[in-house]
């Protein structure tokens, strides 16, 4: 969240950033919260100070005056009790309206409503052409038996999948390869609770607003992870870290899973948004810089990008519009790959900053070297979301003969898998007939 104080010194600019984002939020109705609790507040301190004051005189009065200071004490009680009384509507409503104000975007972030008033900033790689007419990935996945949707839904309902043989290996080999080249980066893996408490979702800004998207269990009063960005921005929950542990950089690999609520009708064909998927997530915590958090940022785009150029797949980068950012991003840019079936670039990959937006909601902070204690500045990114990944993966590594060039950097995850080809008789994947060009 937002700290207060910087509300009440910038108003209109916090207006401005949630008109930007296309949320709505009473700010004025907050500051009016605020004023009458911080004077309500003082109300109350003073009465406590007056009945410890009155408390103690009793102690020491003469006998003639003790019972008009025990009268004083016990109005002054009566007061304090219903003061406090009156404070706790106060309280949950400003913790209410400070849930619900969004943090201020970038100024270089692009006003716009949808995805489609993004900006882009750079491409890479050259889309694919076919001399023949290209399949989507859920005819290559059922003709080269990687993928069973039909069965999935019948026992899982819909957006739900089978991935099947050499598909396993090439969901695991893109996970892994990925992990690998984030861990050769100095980042620290992590496998995380794919269940986690309110206050790990509140705390990373899920909730309020994302409950409508995620799979709760009410019995236990948990929620399954949409990321594994909740888990390790949370690991430090409540904690003071020293500066010169920063930044912590962590990467997670995580199943995650997603209602996709308010979605029905879209992409709805095949992998591309699905209720359970994997993702490795990279994760930072850092000082309270902004120009650190910047450089941050792009340091996490360019790791992703790294993936994607070895994995040898078309992409651009864009700056996501105001109207497409969520309540706490600053700034963020997605990651579009180039999917042949919809000859279009789509979202794989988002990378956002936050500064101490998150770092507020979970009491997570750092002493500097001043020694003050000052709220962290956070940052995730999407390394690799398979099997999302697939569908370009497939697309554009598919041949005329109807079968799938495996990825080079893929390869030595896949026992030298060189080529993804239909099933023959007792033939299965791995078999020493598939590893020829």
């Amino acid at each position: 969240m937002l700290d207060i104080a910087f509300i009440r010194e910038f108003p209109d600019l916090v207006k401005a950033g949630a008109q930007k984002k296309r949320l709505h939020v009473d700010v004025d109705r907050l500051l009016a919260v605020d004023r009458e609790r911080r004077a309500l507040i003082t109300v109350i301190e003073n009465l406590r100070a007056e009945r410890n004051r009155t408390s103690k005189a009793v102690s020491t009065s003469a006998p003639e005056k003790r019972e008009t200071l025990l009268a004083e004490t016990r109005a002054v009680a009566e007061q304090l009790r219903q003061s406090e009384a009156a404070l706790v509507p106060l309280d949950a409503e400003f913790e209410r309206l400070m849930l619900q104000v969004p943090n201020v975007p970038a100024a270089d972030v692009p006003e716009g409503l949808t995805d489609a008033d993004s900006v882009e900033v750079r491409r890479w790689g050259d889309p694919p052409t076919f001399a023949f007419p290209p399949r989507d990935h859920v005819e290559l996945g059922e003709t080269l038996d990687l993928l069973d949707i039909r069965r999935a839904v019948r026992i899982a309902g819909t957006r739900t999948y089978y991935l099947k043989n050499e598909a396993v290996l090439l969901d695991l080999a893109v996970l892994r390869f990925t992990l690998d080249h984030m861990v050769r980066k100095g980042y620290t893996p992590m496998l995380v609770p794919h269940l986690v408490k309110d206050e790990a979702m509140l705390g990373t800004a899920y909730f309020p607003g994302g409950e409508e998207q995620a799979y709760r269990v009410e019995k236990d009063e948990l929620n399954l992870i949409g990321t594994s960005e909740v888990p390790l921005t949370a690991y430090h929950y409540d904690e003071i870290l020293s500066e010169s542990e920063l930044p912590k950089r962590y990467v997670g690999l995580s199943a995650c899973y997603r209602r996709e609520a308010g979605t029905y009708g879209r992409d709805t064909r095949g992998l591309y948004r699905i209720h359970q998927f994997h993702k490795v997530e990279q994760v930072v915590v850092c000082v309270a810089d902004e120009q650190v958090s910047i450089d941050e940022h792009e340091s996490i785009v360019r790791n992703a990008e790294e993936v994607l150029q070895a994995l040898q797949l078309p992409y651009r980068v864009v700056n996501v519009c105001g109207g497409d950012l969520g309540l706490p991003q600053v700034k963020k840019y997605d990651i579009e790959t180039w999917m042949p079936s919809r000859q279009a670039y789509a979202e794989t990959h988002s990378a956002s900053r936050f500064y101490d937006f998150q770092a507020r909601r979970l009491k997570l902070r750092y002493r500097d070297r001043q020694g003050r204690t000052r709220y962290v500045h956070t940052l995730n990114n999407t390394v690799i979301a398979s099997p999302r990944i697939l569908i370009p993966i497939l697309e554009v590594y598919q041949q005329e003969d109807g079968t799938v060039v495996v990825p080079e950097a893929l390869r030595p995850y896949m026992g030298g898998l060189e080529r993804i080809e239909p099933k023959s008789q007792g033939k299965r994947p791995g078999h020493a007939a598939s590893r020829h060009r």
